[in-house]
């Protein structure tokens, strides 16, 4: 059974609070309003007593708000950007068991879209904020928080926007982004405290195939949707090779000594050989482990012919590739090209942003989530992991701001709900997580 191990928690009802509040603003990108979600949390600051000259809601357009929140300190370091996302994937009642935009606490979970991508994050950073704002705690600098648009999709991304438009407002030495890292659970059991270092990136690639095309009485052997889907089938047979870095190192290390068997065997072997490719191709048939060791790509879409008695003039597809910090794009396209193995299969990049560096927390950042982490849960270990998907952490890197997934909410690594039916999170660790993100911008805000 999961145990609370930390002191009573102050003003829990006001977190709670404040999670039904955001789980209950509509911020999807089709009907939702961002903007009335960070005003809401601005009109919190406000009534906390936060300067007006340091509350700023900006949208590039309408319903897309930004919520920027300076706390000055008192000294001259640098500031540190805490980081949350307001929007949420689209969710239609019909999927759900029950409305997913109205706050629903049932059998020791919170649900609704959003309590896992993540509102509950964005109420435990706003709560801490304002629970050291009642105490009269002073930083030692500047702390920035920033709730943004269209993390999970949409033409007005915040950080985006707000690195090119304003970047004054979030220039910070670095950024802890809650939208990652946190805790994993398995059967109750907390296995690790994670802390995203590094992240995949996120490309497309368009493969088109053109051909004169004629009239389907009259077939020919050359034929654009054959053409294409030839190169397709080769491409699901290819696989990039296994390639480490510090931060995968690091996590499969400790994963062999959660896992069992052929499996725990198998990561020790890669991790002694990453050419051991029959250990590799076991692995590998988890899309999970699959995913940590190497760049993939796997199309998504397809689309062809222009008549249902016309002979396809053209056939194409978008591949979506998850690029790992160690490659590049120009490196994947080459490897993508030789895959497909035709010429005649034109590949062009369609979207995405640059492979992002990796940001290893070292020194005082990582001895204070160590600390907090012993101290609220002890002999959970702290690992960094490489995330597989993505967050807004990307492209501040690219901005040159070192970012940290932090979250202090753990998660049953077998019941993750984001995106999905019946979101929820459980209640117990959204209570933790306030207790650690309180107890996180204290002791940063003190250095």
């Amino acid at each position: 059974m999961l145990v609370l191990c930390m002191p009573a928690m102050a003003q829990p009802n006001l977190g709670r609070e404040i999670f039904k509040q955001l789980i209950e603003i509509n911020t999807t990108d089709s009907v939702g309003d961002n903007t009335q979600a960070a005003q809401a949390m601005a009109a919190r600051f406000k009534a906390a007593g936060f300067p007006d000259i340091d509350i700023s809601v900006l949208a590039p357009v309408a319903k897309k708000g930004n919520l920027i929140v300076r706390w000055r300190g008192t000294g001259n370091a640098r500031p540190i950007l805490f980081l949350g996302h307001l929007d949420v994937v689209e969710a239609l009642r019909s999927d759900w068991s029950f409305a997913p935009f109205e706050f629903r606490e049932q059998d020791g979970y919170f649900y609704g879209r959003g309590t896992q991508d993540m509102k509950a994050d964005d109420a435990t950073l706003v709560t801490a904020f304002l629970r050291l704002k009642k105490e009269g705690f002073r930083p030692a600098r500047d702390l920035i928080l920033a709730l943004t648009s269209d993390e999970e999709g949409g033409n007005s991304n915040g950080v985006i926007w707000l690195l090119k438009e304003h970047r004054a407002l979030i220039d910070a030495e670095y950024c802890i982004n809650l939208d990652a890292g946190g805790g994993a659970l398995r059967k109750d059991q907390r296995l690790y405290m994670s802390v995203q270092a590094a992240e995949k990136t996120s490309v497309h690639f368009k493969l088109e195939v053109t051909n004169p095309g004629g009239h389907s009485s009259l077939p020919t052997a050359e034929n654009a949707i054959y053409r294409l889907s030839g190169g397709l089938q080769r491409l699901s047979h290819f696989q990039f090779p296994v390639s480490l870095n510090d931060v995968t190192r690091s996590y499969l290390e400790r994963m062999s000594a959660l896992e069992q068997g052929q499996t725990s065997e198998d990561l020790k072997s890669i991790l002694s050989n990453p050419n051991d490719d029959a250990a590799a191709a076991r692995l590998s048939a988890s899309p999970f482990f699959n995913a940590q060791l190497r760049t993939t790509c796997v199309a998504t879409q397809l689309a062809a012919g222009h008549a249902q008695n016309a002979l396809p003039q053209t056939a194409t597809a978008n591949v979506n590739c998850r690029i790992l910090p160690t490659d590049s794009i120009a490196g994947v396209e080459a490897k993508l090209k030789a895959a497909l193995a035709d010429p005649l299969i034109k590949v062009s990049p369609a979207g995405g942003a640059g492979v992002s560096p990796i940001s290893v927390p070292e020194g005082q950042l990582l001895t204070v989530l160590k600390r907090l982490t012993e101290r609220l849960w002890p002999a959970t270990p702290v690992v960094t992991v490489m995330e597989t998907g993505a967050s807004d952490g990307k492209f501040l890197r690219l901005g040159g701001i070192p970012t940290y997934g932090v979250s202090g909410i753990f998660n049953d690594l077998d019941d993750i709900r984001a995106h999905g039916r019946d979101e929820r999170v459980l209640a117990k660790s959204f209570y933790e997580g306030m207790e650690f993100q309180y107890q996180l911008v204290s002791e940063l805000g003190r250095q």
